[in-house]
Formats: C-alpha cells, sequence, structure tokens
C-alpha cells in the first residue's frame, strides 16, 4: 500500500506477514540489502509511484506484476558487498549523531514541560496563598484560582465523527488527527484533500474560527493546537473547541492543555492497546486550573518569554537533525547508483552487518 513512500526493506527476522504485505526472496549472487537501500532511494520510489495504482496518493497501490516490470541497477556481487559495508559504516555514524541531537531534545522538551506546568498550576509571586485543587496532577494552586471542566470552558463543542471523506488531490485542506501536534498544526507532514463541494456536509457540525482549540482523541491521543486558519475540514478523532474567554483565553488553554497534569489525566482515562483513545463521555472529567482572564494573559506572556531561548535551541537541533537525513539520503542515492565509488573506501571500515546497522528503535531510526 505505502511502497511508493518507501515501505518497504529486508526483514531481520523469520516469521509471517500479514496479507498487507508481498513477500519476495532473492535470487543467489544478489545482496538483498544491496536492494534494500536501492528500492528505497528517492529516484526508485519515483519509479515505484509511477508504476502504482490508486486514485489519490494516499491510496496508490503496488501490485507485484508491476513491481518486476522495474528494472533494477545490478552491480557485480562483490560491488554489492562494498556498497553495503559502506552505507553500513555511513548509516551507523549518522544514526548515532542523530540520537545524540534527539536526546538533547528530548531534555530540552522536559525543561520547557516543567516551566509550563509551574506556571499555569501557580502563581511565581513569593508567600502566595494556595489551597488544595483537589486534583492530585494539578496539586496546589493559588487560592483566587479555579479548577473547572474543561468542557465547561467551552461554548461550542464539534466532533467530526461519521463517514470518512473521500480524499481528492486538491481542494480544501483536511486537518487529520496526525496533522495536530503539540502546540501547532502541521501541514506538511500529511496532506489531504476534500472536494469544497462537500465542504459544507463534512463540517456540518460547525465551521473553525481562528483560536478554536483542536483536540486529538486517538492516535495520537491528547495532541492540543489552535486553529490558524479557517478555510480547513476537520476529519474524525479531532474534537474542536470555541472557548468562553471569560473563564479560558485560548493561549492559556494551550499551554494547559499541552501540561503533564492535563496529559496525565488524559492518559488514565485512556482505553486501547495498540492505539490509545478517549471516550468522548469521558471529556466532562477532565479538569483544568482557571487563574483570572488578566492573569492567564500575564502568565501567556511571561511564558512566552521564558520560552523563546528553548524554542530556538529545539529549533536548531532539529535543523540540524534534517540536513543529516538530507545528507543520508543523498549519499545512499549517489552509492547505489555509482555516482560515488566506495570500493576502496569499503575496505578501510570494520565489518558491521547491515542487521546490525537496521537495528535501532523505530523512533530513532533515520526515515
Amino acid at each position: 500500500m505505502l511502497a511508493w513512500n518507501g515501505s518497504m526493506g529486508v526483514s531481520r527476522y523469520s516469521g509471517i506477514a500479514s496479507p498487507a504485505y508481498c513477500v519476495y526472496r532473492f535470487a543467489p549472487g544478489m545482496n538483498p540489502w544491496y536492494f534494500h537501500h536501492l528500492l528505497r532511494s528517492p529516484h526508485y520510489k519515483a519509479r515505484i509511484k509511477a508504476s502504482s495504482t490508486g486514485v489519490v496518493e494516499s491510496r496508490l497501490r503496488l501490485y507485484s506484476e508491476d513491481l518486476g516490470r522495474i528494472e533494477a541497477l545490478v552491480p557485480p556481487p562483490e560491488e554489492q558487498a562494498a556498497i553495503v559495508r559502506f552505507l553500513d559504516w555511513a548509516n551507523g555514524r549518522l544514526e548515532r549523531a542523530i540520537r545524540a541531537k534527539r536526546k538533547v531534545i528530548a531534555l530540552l522538551n522536559e525543561q520547557k514541560q516543567a516551566i509550563i506546568h509551574r506556571a499555569v498550576t501557580q502563581t511565581q509571586a513569593a508567600g502566595a496563598s494556595v489551597k488544595a485543587s483537589g486534583v492530585e496532577a494539578i496539586g496546589d494552586i493559588p487560592q483566587h484560582w479555579e479548577v473547572l471542566p474543561f468542557v465547561r470552558c467551552a461554548v461550542e463543542r464539534a466532533d467530526y465523527r461519521g463517514a470518512t471523506p473521500e480524499k481528492v488531490d486538491e481542494g480544501i485542506f483536511l486537518v487529520t488527527a496526525k496533522n495536530v501536534r503539540k502546540g501547532w498544526i502541521d501541514y506538511e507532514c500529511s496532506r489531504e484533500y476534500v472536494r469544497p463541494a462537500e465542504y459544507p456536509k463534512i463540517m456540518r457540525r460547525g465551521l473553525p474560527r481562528l483560536e478554536d482549540v483542536l483536540l486529538t482523541m486517538e492516535a495520537p491521543l491528547g495532541n492540543v493546537a489552535l486553529v490558524d486558519r479557517e478555510e480547513i475540514a476537520i476529519a474524525q478523532r479531532v474534537v474542536r473547541f470555541r472557548l468562553d474567554g471569560e473563564r479560558l483565553r485560548p493561549r492559556f488553554a494551550l499551554f494547559a492543555l499541552n501540561s503533564t497534569y492535563f496529559q496525565d489525566q488524559l492518559q488514565l482515562r485512556a482505553t486501547g492497546s495498540t492505539a490509545q483513545g478517549i471516550k468522548a463521555s469521558k471529556l466532562p472529567q477532565l479538569l483544568v486550573a482557571c487563574p483570572p482572564p488578566a492573569e492567564q494573559e500575564r502568565i501567556t506572556e511571561q511564558l512566552d518569554k521564558e520560552l523563546k531561548p528553548l524554542q530556538q535551541a529545539l529549533k536548531r537541533f532539529e535543523r540540524e537533525i534534517e540536513l543529516l537525513v538530507e545528507y543520508r539520503t543523498r549519499l545512499v542515492a549517489d552509492v547505489i547508483t555509482g555516482r560515488l565509488d566506495v570500493r576502496a573506501a569499503a575496505e578501510l571500515q570494520p565489518v558491521e552487518s547491515s542487521a546490525e546497522a537496521e537495528s535501532v528503535d523505530e523512533e530513532e531510526s533515520i526515515p
């Protein structure tokens, strides 16, 4: 189903596969790991995409007879082995560099969460009187704050459950759960569109406005972002809230709902093993600490200032990872197509199996 996007590779295990997969075994003299790199390169992904069948990109399917008609570059066996050996060496070092940067990003995110939690649960003024919030995850809060069910802070709630709308190549952007990140909407990670003529039907439960809150209910659970443009459709598994500004301001809500205390409440009520989700009936149980509106504005302004250096550092490390991924893609493409001859370099590298080079955590591996 996703062969056009590079979703294929050599298995490191013996076992069984679901009917969604086709399994191929290479002829003697062919190095499977060489083809592992070849078929996932940009050039071959483009050829595979052109040979796939489907109406829209996300539904393209590659059939075995179409794959069989794609010609492969086949260097001599000894050169295939040299290419694999060099790429194992290069990939291993790139993977380690990226893992190190991701660990730094994780630490920065932990620091960011600690700053946000402290700000959205208590005042920073020394000697301020506090009271028990009644919620273990929140702890003590200032005397003049309230703890309210989040749904009571909304004047409108819309759940867009129903039949999955038909996707088209262009039209109105469909914001799915994949697009909603922790704090922002990612319009690049997944691009799906619906027909303008279908828009009123899809959005019959209410049109979005700027600064409406989006909350993902499943896969992933608990990502929160604000609507930043109105000409969008909203998919299943995403609930939209329009807030009562006299109780909860959107920017403050964005920090509060992405904080550890609110996310802990979500996880406590989640169900499911493979993909956790929360039922709509559980939403009234989710509580949020609410200072007066003017204080929410002050806290938001202070958080913007305090988090700015962290955000800049996070963007820098994320950009460095993007550059390493781009370099790796270019390097693999040049090596497997013969533009870069690595036979001499491969002889200088220590032996490392492709299985070892590939055996990294999925979330840490280079896409």
